[in-house]
């Protein structure tokens, strides 16, 4: 991970760990099913933009360096890791 992505993805975790806790503690408190679906609905997509986030530097570090790099292997190994991750989205 490159340098200046691994403070903001690590801030975004610890937030997203804060709204799992405070919906823990609503479910605690009793609170109204609406009111819990609507705050896991914005821990998922909290969660979807670091998987974006994390994907992107990515491909803009490791890929991208394998692509330009000299090594085939590495070539090959990287676009075998984006197929093998792209196939496990799909499902």
């Amino acid at each position: 991970m490159q340098t200046e992505t691994k403070p903001k993805i690590l801030n975004r975790l610890s937030r997203i760990e804060g709204q799992v806790r405070g919906i823990a503690r609503m479910v605690e408190d009793d609170r109204y099913c609406v009111d819990l679906l609507t705050q896991l609905q914005a821990v998922r997509a909290a969660l979807h933009r670091v998987e974006t986030e994390v994907l992107k530097d990515h491909l803009d570090h490791c890929v991208m360096g394998a692509m330009t790099g000299d090594d085939p292997e590495d070539r090959k190994a990287k676009a075998g890791e984006l197929i093998e991750l792209l196939a496990r989205t799909g499902r």
